[in-house]
């Protein structure tokens, strides 16, 4: 599938062609590595998956988990409390109005999509980019694996236990899936949302940064 990529003008006053790159990942997939990565070698801001706006790639501690920014600001505990109200309690009951509070998170979070979309390029982790922006505008990655795989490179990459690691997994699969089936009506590992999709705990994520990176390249050197 072929996309055509937005062009940028560098300092000289030369167009060369933008890079716009989504990324999603599953706990354990490694998109916190990964996305940062793409992001300081294409030398392009980076858009985490809730906090700030566009910005370089910060040096930070991995997390594959949710991150306290991530449960502070996105409101993924009240989104999940409302899936478990979302059918009516009793004949006469029905579900609470909840379309201002989607819209809401929906807006502030597709702001840093849309910053980056205009700007022809950046790396975006989360957020549900690939959905909200389309086949059309940017390039999409989803980065998926086995659990039982993903809960060993989750681990090994936040330092935590098996057991911790395990928690963390199911808190965060749960809580993005959620995210994206809830505001987006989707199922986030939907094969034709993507340009590419890796098994990422198969390989070096080394490898992967340099999977995408030629596979990016290739599609946007065909327009």
């Amino acid at each position: 599938m072929s996309v055509t990529p937005d062009r940028t003008e560098t300092s000289q006053g030369k167009v060369r062609p933008g890079y716009l790159i989504t990324v999603s990942a599953a706990y354990g997939t490694g998109g916190s590595v990964v996305a940062p990565a793409l992001a300081d070698r294409l030398g392009v801001p980076f858009v985490d998956r809730v906090t700030g706006s566009l910005r370089r790639p910060p040096h930070l501690g991995r997390w594959e988990r949710l991150t306290p920014e991530e449960a502070r600001h996105t409101p993924l505990h009240r989104l999940l409390a409302s899936l478990t109200h979302a059918m009516p309690a009793g004949p006469t009951l029905s579900p609470p109005a909840s379309h201002h509070h989607d819209h809401d998170i929906r807006s502030a979070f597709e702001a840093d999509i849309f910053e980056a979309a205009a700007a022809g390029q950046g790396v975006i982790l989360g957020r549900a980019a690939a959905v909200v922006l389309g086949s059309d505008r940017g390039y999409h990655v989803r980065l998926d694996g086995p659990a039982p795989r993903r809960l060993a490179q989750g681990a090994a990459i936040e330092g935590v236990s098996v057991a911790e690691a395990r928690a963390h997994m199911e808190a965060a699969d749960r809580a993005r899936t959620a995210y994206v089936r809830r505001l987006y009506r989707t199922d986030p590992t939907k094969t034709p949302l993507y340009h590419l999709i890796i098994d990422s705990t198969a390989i070096p994520l080394e490898t992967v940064v340099e999977i995408i990176l030629t596979a990016n390249r290739a599609d946007t050197g065909r327009n």
